[in-house]
């Protein structure tokens, strides 16, 4: 069962990942530039992000195994609409509806997880196997994406899921036991919470993203920015008004709680979504094909594969703050690592830092999910998978966001004050051509260059600093974060567990 529900969250973690090294190929092929690319990656995660926490929800009140088994079927369909995708928009879309599918996914797997291993013992075997699961999705991943795309192409990426996904069905159908909590048979659902949180986020996203097309300063970014912080603003006081919300916010009463929370929100933005951004350098900065990309994230994945175990081995020697703050301190160092080597150019030095990110990011993986389960009385797990699953790819959505606005910002300033430099022209369409040179897709831009490889030359060149700078604002990340939740896990502050509402 454990191994099963494991393979159901790394099926989610696979595809998401895979995706990653697939993403310039998928912009030469659709014509699509960096502010697609962010949507094809951001729609997936939004639409998980924002129904996780229903989702949970929905999975305790009606049963585990039936949401899982219901999260595959959806997921299957909306693969197959990603494989069969002819533009960017349907491909978005299709995108947005595997997210549901996966929100459905993975919270019910991880509910049973945490509704069947509950003792202290129990739970840190289960999770170091799902950690170890994880790993060996992240690894495979890049590779696997590289193969497909280059000897298949991009969209057996998504069609292959099928069979998976019949499999998969098939073992949870026959092995998992049915499970929910009794007491929210009666309960109602959240429509308004689910409503303002994923319409909050959205258009924070929204205005993240689209922010360099539309200008930082114009009424469409200040309107879309504002209505998602009101929205989420307006999110706390209609939880605390439901008699059973999705999401009980007197957990925010607990430090530990706190500090867990924040562990897996900076886990997520510092570490984990350099798996979408580190492909990209890596075809961008040194020409990588495809599968040669995915060969090169090998060290990272491996990293992440092995260190949960080490993770579960050194808990009996250090307290669980202890060994995330040490996590978070690896995934600092090796970010300005990568950062350093971006700025000079060395993939030996980027290796380094991968695999010393890669470290960091294996102790945390499965040991951000513990704190939070550990927070939350046994029959509220499936709420507490939605707090843990949405805050990691709230994380990730936002990050990817917020550091593709450095990436494409730096970039434009760099190539504009080095055609300046080399007395070149500046290219029409300077907005389009930045986003095209980002995404991957350089024969795109070379026309409105002037067929200029000088001109080429320098945008490249401004996209590896941008890079670095994008690499130490996760390091800064990484370091707050740390500092945070060795504090507040540490701190005996609030309500005790046992307390905690039911």
């Amino acid at each position: 069962m454990l191994l099963i529900c494991s393979s159901v969250c790394a099926l989610i973690v696979l595809d998401t990942n895979i995706v990653a090294v697939s993403l310039p190929s998928v912009a030469r092929s659709l014509h699509a530039d960096f502010s697609d690319i962010e949507w094809i990656v951001s729609a997936y995660m939004l639409a998980f992000a924002s129904l996780l926490l229903p989702a949970g929800s929905l999975a305790d009140r009606f049963g585990r195994k039936r949401m899982m088994l219901l999260g595959l079927g959806l997921f299957s369909l909306a693969s197959l609409g990603c494989g069969l995708a002819w533009s960017t928009g349907a491909l978005q879309i299709a995108r947005a509806v595997k997210g549901v599918g996966a929100a459905m996914l993975l919270t019910s797997a991880l509910a049973v997880i945490g509704h069947v291993f509950h003792t202290e013992k129990d739970r840190t075997h289960a999770w170091a196997v799902w950690g170890a699961c994880m790993g060996v999705s992240m690894t495979v991943a890049p590779l696997l994406g590289g193969l497909i795309t280059q000897l298949l192409g991009w969209r057996w990426i998504f069609l292959l899921n099928l069979p998976v996904c019949l499999c998969l069905g098939t073992l949870v159908y026959r092995e998992v036991a049915e499970s929910k909590n009794a007491s929210a048979t009666a309960a109602r659902l959240d429509p308004w919470g689910s409503l303002l949180l994923s319409g909050g986020l959205g258009c924070l996203i929204w205005a993240l993203i689209n922010a360099n097309a539309a200008g930082w300063s114009s009424a469409a970014t200040l309107l879309r920015t504002g209505g998602g912080i009101l929205m989420l603003a307006l999110f706390v006081p209609v939880e605390l008004m439901q008699k059973r919300p999705m999401i009980d916010l007197r957990l925010f009463r607990h430090a530990p709680f706190v500090g867990a929370v924040l562990a897996m929100f900076g886990y997520a933005s510092s570490a984990q979504v350099m798996m979408t951004f580190l492909p990209l350098y890596l075809q961008n900065a040194f020409a990588y094909s495809a599968i040669v990309a995915g060969l090169a994230m090998l060290p990272f994945a491996l990293a992440m594969m092995i260190f949960p175990r080490v993770g579960a081995a050194l808990t009996r020697y250090m307290p669980l703050h202890g060994v995330m703050g040490l996590g978070m301190a690896l995934v600092c160092a090796g970010n300005v690592l990568v950062a350093i080597a971006a700025y000079a150019g060395s993939y030996w030095m980027v290796l380094a830092g991968m695999l010393v990110t890669g470290s960091g990011a294996g102790l945390l993986n499965g040991n951000t999910q513990k704190a939070i389960m550990n927070c939350v009385p046994r029959e509220r797990t499936g709420m507490a998978s939605g707090i843990s699953t949405t805050t990691r790819f709230a994380a990730i959505v936002l990050a990817i966001a917020c550091l593709g606005c450095v990436l494409t910002v730096r970039t434009g300033s760099y190539l504009k004050q080095g055609l300046i430099g080399a007395n070149l022209p500046q290219p029409g369409g300077f907005t389009d051509v930045v986003e095209r040179i980002v995404a991957g897709d350089s024969a795109a831009a070379l026309p409105a260059l002037g067929n200029s490889l000088e001109a080429l030359r320098i945008a490249q060149a401004g996209f590896a600093h941008a890079f670095s700078l994008l690499m130490l604002a996760a390091a800064a990340i990484a370091a707050v974060s740390g500092v945070l939740l060795f504090r507040l896990m540490g701190s005996r502050k609030g309500a005790p567990v046992d307390a905690l509402p039911v």
